[in-house]
C-alpha cells in the first residue's frame, strides 16, 4: 500500500523526480491513497502515474462547493468569517510589537508562526521566562511532545501557541481568535477568526502576490506610542543569561538563513536586510556572525568593529557559561520585565 500525504507540498519543496522514481520502483498491483490540499497540474500528473485509470475522488468541500456559483468560487480565496490584515513594522520593533500584542490579548486564543524551529524555541523560552506563558510546536520536537501540546492547546479556552509550518497544515484547532504571520484561522465549519501578517516596509510588494491570489488584506493601525518599551531590558537579559543568549543566536541565524532561502527573492532579499536592526528584535546590539554571502557585510563589520573598540575601552572580559546569569526564576532580567506590567498596551 502506498500513501502520499501533502502531495502538493512535496512538489513545492522540489521532490517531483524522487516521487516519480518511488512510484516506478513499487509493484503495480497495490492500493494507493493520495492526499492534497490543492490540486495543481503536477499533482494531477502524479495521480495519473500513481493511481489506476479511474480513481475514487473524495473532496471535503464538495457539498459546500455545490451551493456556490463558478464566479463566487473564483472570488473566494479565503474562508468566510476570516478577517485578514497586515501591519508594517520595522525589523527592530518586531519583538516589541509581538510582546505588546500578546500582553493585550491574554484572554484570546492565539497562534504565532515563525520561520524556523530555532526561532520558535527561543521565543518560547524568552516569553515563558518573563512570565508570558506560551506553548510551542516545531519539527525538532518528538512526536509525543507535539501531540501532547496539540491536544493541550485544543482543550484550552485561551492561550498562545508558537509554531512553525509543521502546525500550518492538516491540524484542526478549534476556536482560534488570532493567527499572527500566517493566514490560518477560521478552520472548520462556520469558523471565525483574525489573521495578522507582520511585514517590513521592504516587504510590501508581497501584497501584490496576495491580491493576484484573490486574498485581500486590510492594513491594521497600531498605537506605536503605546508599544511596550522593553528593548533595554531585553538586551540586558540576553547579554546576562547564557542559555537565552545561546538560544537567541540560533534563532537569529535561523531567521537569516530562512530569509535567504525564500523563493520570492525580488521581495525577500537577504541583501536588503539591515542586520543591525534585525538583531535588535533578538536582543542583540551587534549582529551575531552568519555564514552567508551578504552584500552589506562591510557595513556590518564596521558596526562590530566599533562595538569591539568600545568594549575594549571598558576592560573587556570574555564571559563563560559559568559567568552568565543562570536560568532561574529569581533572575534580575525577569524583574526588569515585571516592572513593565503597569504599561498601557
Amino acid at each position: 500500500m502506498l500513501i502520499v500525504d501533502e502531495a502538493d507540498r512535496i512538489f513545492d519543496i522540489g521532490f517531483e523526480q524522487e516521487m516519480h522514481q518511488i512510484v516506478r520502483l513499487l509493484p503495480k498491483k497495490r492500493q494507493t491513497a493520495l492526499f492534497s490540499a490543492t490540486c495543481s497540474a503536477k499533482v494531477e500528473e502524479l495521480v495519473r502515474a500513481a493511481l489506476r485509470t479511474n480513481p475514487l475522488k473524495i473532496g471535503v468541500m464538495e457539498q459546500r462547493a455545490e451551493s456556490l456559483t463558478d464566479s463566487s468560487i473564483n472570488d473566494l480565496a479565503t474562508r468566510e468569517g476570516l478577517e485578514q490584515g497586515y501591519v508594517v513594522c520595522s525589523s527592530e520593533k518586531r519583538f516589541l510589537l509581538l510582546f505588546t500584542f500578546l500582553k493585550k490579548n491574554k484572554s484570546k486564543k492565539i497562534m504565532v508562526f515563525f520561520s524556523s524551529c530555532a526561532s520558535v524555541r527561543f521565543h518560547q523560552e524568552l516569553l515563558n521566562f518573563i512570565d508570558l506563558p506560551v506553548l510551542s510546536i516545531h519539527g525538532k520536537q518528538k512526536q509525543q511532545k507535539r501531540t501532547c501540546t496539540f491536544f493541550q492547546f485544543c482543550r484550552a479556552k485561551t492561550g498562545t501557541l508558537l509554531c512553525t509550518d509543521v502546525a500550518a497544515r492538516g491540524l484542526d484547532i478549534p476556536s482560534v481568535d488570532w493567527i499572527v504571520q500566517s493566514c490560518r484561522t477560521a478552520r472548520g465549519e462556520s469558523g471565525t477568526g483574525n489573521a495578522l501578517l507582520i511585514l517590513r516596509p521592504e516587504e510590501l510588494g508581497f501584497l501584490r502576490f496576495l491580491k493576484a491570489a484573490k486574498v485581500t488584506l486590510n492594513e491594521y493601525e497600531f498605537s506605536w506610542n503605546k508599544l511596550a518599551n522593553i528593548q533595554p531590558q531585553l538586551e540586558r537579559l540576553i547579554s546576562q543569561n547564557y542559555y537565552l543568549n545561546k538560544s537567541a543566536k540560533e534563532a537569529y541565524k535561523g531567521y537569516i538563513r530562512s530569509y535567504d532561502s525564500h523563493s520570492l527573492k525580488q521581495i525577500y532579499d537577504v541583501n536588503n536586510l539591515d542586520l543591525i536592526k534585525v538583531c535588535k528584535s533578538f536582543g542583540f546590539e551587534v549582529p551575531p556572525y552568519v555564514d552567508l554571502p551578504i552584500s552589506n557585510r562591510s557595513k556590518l563589520e564596521k558596526a562590530i568593529a566599533k562595538k569591539s573598540e568600545i568594549q575594549n575601552r571598558q576592560k573587556p572580559s570574555v564571559k563563560t557559561e559559568k559567568e552568565f546569569v543562570p536560568l532561574k526564576r529569581k533572575d534580575k532580567g525577569r524583574k526588569d520585565f515585571k516592572q513593565n506590567k503597569k504599561m498601557k498596551v
